[in-house]
């Protein structure tokens, strides 16, 4: 029975929750125009299945989301680890970290547009700006948190160059670490991905932002609803990626 408790009382809340919405505007405490009642959703996602706007929308954006994500977690990484093994790189990028690490990545838009006009190129610069401090600042922890024993074992060991410690003691050991933040990259890429296409570039923030001109909320929030279904398939295809490779662990 206590196992069954937890997902019972989630399933009541959302069901509570989805009660209350689908009231609000029905009893005109809000005009249904600015919050569209869970009811008028399914006739809404159809009519944009029906006309090819969501598929078109969803595959625009997983491009650019993906291609954004790996290209700043993986530069981020590479820049983390290089960064948490080397205090004279540490020192020598510590002021370009506080002068960079503040701006928001919407701060970069003017220049996406400038740099590379208003494509998907544009789109995964802002995406992998997101991504490239959250993969950077793990990555940077996680090695530097490494036990230093370890280092001198791999020393008695004979593993004393820098590519063999890196990827014989330093690498798996920090792996969990770097995990973490990948994983906090996957959301915050999907946060970025409607920043990165409101100003046009084709995909969910640009049906999103033309839907609300046209105050057809309804559609904006199926586009919300959609974004929030597939980060949560990411993120458990991630976690069980992430137990795979960490089954050393258990």
């Amino acid at each position: 029975m206590k196992r069954l408790r937890a997902p019972a009382l989630a399933l009541l809340g959302l069901i509570a929750f989805l009660l209350i919405w689908e009231a609000v505007p029905y009893f005109g405490w809000v005009n249904p125009a600015f919050l569209p009642p869970p009811s008028a959703l399914p006739k809404a996602f159809m009519r944009e299945v029906s006309s090819g706007a969501w598929l078109a929308a969803i595959l625009g954006s997983l491009w650019h989301y993906f291609v954004g994500l790996f290209v700043g977690a993986g530069l981020g990484i590479a820049l983390g680890v290089l960064v948490g093994m080397s205090r004279i790189a540490e020192e020598a990028t510590a002021w370009v970290v506080r002068v960079l690490r503040p701006v928001p990545g919407l701060a970069w838009v003017p220049f996406a547009i400038i740099w590379f006009g208003v494509t998907p190129g544009a789109a995964v610069f802002i995406i992998a700006i997101g991504v490239f401090w959250i993969s950077f600042f793990a990555a940077q922890g996680a090695i530097r948190g490494v036990d230093r024993d370890l280092v001198e074992v791999a020393d008695a060991f004979g593993f004393r160059s820098p590519w063999q410690r890196l990827f014989k003691i330093l690498l798996p050991a920090a792996m969990p670490g770097i995990l973490v933040g990948f994983r906090t990259a996957l959301g915050q890429a999907w946060m970025a991905v409607v920043a990165a296409e409101i100003f046009g570039v084709a995909g969910v923030g640009q049906r999103m932002m033309q839907a609300s001109s046209l105050l057809a909320t309804d559609i904006v929030v199926v586009y919300m609803l959609t974004m929030a279904a597939l980060y949560g398939l990411l993120d458990t295809a991630f976690v069980a990626f992430q137990r795979w490779v960490l089954r050393w662990k258990a």
